[in-house]
């Protein structure tokens, strides 16, 4: 997967400052949720890309709360960890899902800081091989930009993922998907070298594996996104693919237009 660590890199990129690119977004986080997104401690670089992710209407949307069992799936760099971890440290647990030559580096992330990060449970994401939590374990599992990455790897790691989300949740526990959003009428396949995907594809594997979509939403929508980019949506910050080239165009289009699916697994 040429990009499934993409994350970790990107962090070390500032995102341009503009306006708000999605629409308003009806669904207030809980003083929790918006404490842990306000704090300070977070990078800069990090809070400065907050405009784009949207995390803390994000996790409203998905249901998260401060005593859950949450896993996150392939945190690269720890953008959400930072979020997650203190919100959970308490009341809640944290798990991290992150291939098995991540964790080192993973690890190395969270020795840095234990008052944040000393409550975290690191597990190994290899679907089909080992779990990433405990069978019926979960409350939520969380995948972000990740999904386009089973794509383009190999044919088996989409419904293997999706399968290591079904098993790790409780029943009516949650999944929450965000990645890039290719337009339905696109050639599918786009889907294994752009970094984009279409919100069909996405609900067909979690419905192959069990799921049922209960709820969408346009939080992490980007209308100025084409989603037709010289080098797919890394051309885009925070990425910045082509370098100099045209990167005030891409600057001012902002981050990519996501998709925010979120599925539960039947209670029966």
């Amino acid at each position: 997967m040429r990009h499934l660590l993409l994350a970790a890199v990107a962090l070390g990129a500032t995102a341009p400052l503009s306006l708000p690119i999605a629409p308003a977004f009806a669904q207030t986080a809980s003083p929790a949720i918006a404490k842990a997104v306000a704090d300070p401690r977070r990078k800069a670089e990090n809070r400065a890309r907050d405009r784009y992710r949207h995390p803390a209407e994000t996790l409203a949307f998905f249901g998260v709360k401060p005593n859950q069992t949450v896993v996150e799936v392939l945190p690269g760099g720890g953008w959400y960890s930072e979020i997650l971890a203190p919100l959970l440290h308490d009341q809640g647990r944290y798990i991290a899902a992150v291939p098995a030559g991540g964790r080192a580096g993973f690890s190395r992330f969270t020795a840095a800081d234990p008052a944040r990060f000393g409550k975290v449970t690191v597990t190994e994401f290899a679907p089909g091989k080992v779990p990433i939590a405990p069978d019926g374990s979960a409350d939520v599992v969380l995948t972000f930009r990740n999904v386009h990455n089973f794509l383009m790897g190999e044919d088996a790691t989409p419904a293997a993922a999706f399968a290591a989300f079904f098993r790790a949740l409780k029943p009516g526990g949650v999944l929450g998907v965000v990645d890039h959003r290719l337009p339905e009428g696109r050639d599918s396949a786009l889907e294994k070298k752009s970094g984009y995907l279409k919100r069909s594809t996405v609900v067909r594997l979690a419905e192959q594996a069990g799921f049922r979509l209960a709820g969408e939403s346009e939080v992490n929508a980007n209308p100025k996104d084409t989603a037709d980019w010289p080098d797919g949506v890394w051309t885009l910050p925070p990425t910045y693919q082509l370098k100099d080239k045209d990167r005030a165009r891409y600057a001012a289009i902002g981050e990519s237009d996501r998709m925010t699916l979120r599925f539960v697994k039947p209670a029966r």
